[in-house]
């Protein structure tokens, strides 16, 4: 099923990103992760691109048909236009079709300073372009990034909603956003989007915040504010790490709550392949869904 129907069930999609392990790892290191968190139903799970190459396609596909295959639920398969060229592109569509997955997440994607970038595509939009001019991959659904607060590389935030403008243009079907911690950047770029003509379903995408080294990680990657209400709370349980997990999820229900109310498509969580956060966190929000 491509994912753009669940959209038309009028309800709020609930969805999971879960990652592959390091590529000195099997698969079998995280799967009993990915089978507790499956547990909790969400309505598909993600499955981000790894490091490592074209073996990082293999750990991608491999984890989305246990997800489709074993654990029954929707899976979506992120790939990146850094590490592959056109060809490599088909090769892995083909596999992911051979492995029982309709869809997929369009990326630019983040640069290996170990693995020089391929250059076939500049941006996402490109690669979605070049995937759908192929009648062969009609029944893929194609996923697409956006960034609430835009993107760290873009001029301004409406520059970037103009080039998030070509990706759905060019055939992305649903949007996920980057993660972020103030919902009124949320509220701000949807309206932006709708007015732009954006008319696609957009997912709000939470992270729980787990520790703060992990948050200092992120958001130097994707440049997330911080709201003085969140800052307060990592200081204080920063030296508490168990506290500040539970701290840290009653943040992002509080967040999920209020996106609700508000209406919002889709609830993407990045559960960063813990069970805890995901059951926790899904058994806070559950009857709001």
């Amino acid at each position: 099923m491509k994912i753009s129907e669940l959209f038309k069930k009028e309800k709020t999609v609930l969805s999971f990103e879960v990652f592959p392990p390091k590529k000195t790892s099997g698969i079998e290191s995280i799967r009993a992760a990915i089978d507790q968190i499956a547990v909790c139903s969400p309505d598909y799970i993600s499955v981000t691109y790894g490091a490592g190459g074209n073996i990082a396609n293999t750990f991608t596909r491999d984890i989305a048909a246990h997800i489709k295959n074993d654990c029954k639920i929707e899976a979506m398969a992120h790939i990146t236009c850094v590490n592959n060229t056109k060809e490599e592109v088909l090769t892995v569509l083909d596999g992911f079709a051979d492995a029982g997955i309709e869809n997929i997440l369009a990326l630019r994607g983040d640069i290996n300073p170990d693995i020089p970038p391929k250059t076939d595509f500049s941006h996402a939009s490109d690669m979605i372009s070049f995937i759908r001019e192929h009648r062969k991959y009609d029944n893929i659904g194609i996923s697409g990034a956006c960034y609430p607060e835009g993107h760290t590389q873009a001029e301004s935030l409406a520059d970037d909603i103009l080039n998030l403008r070509k990706k759905v243009d060019a055939g992305a079907e649903e949007l996920i956003t980057q993660l972020f911690f103030d919902n009124a950047f949320f509220y701000d770029f949807r309206e932006k989007a709708k007015i732009a003509g954006i008319n696609v379903p957009i997912s709000a995408g939470i992270m729980p915040v787990t520790s703060k080294s992990q948050i200092e990680r992120m958001v130097t990657m994707c440049g997330a504010s911080l709201p003085q209400k969140f800052v307060r709370m990592v200081t204080k349980y920063e030296h508490r790490p168990d506290a500040l997990i539970d701290a840290g999820i009653a943040y992002a229900a509080d967040q999920i709550a209020d996106l609700l109310s508000s209406g919002v498509d889709g609830i993407h969580i990045y559960t960063m392949n813990n069970p805890y956060v995901a059951r926790k966190l899904t058994g806070m929000i559950g009857k709001l869904l």
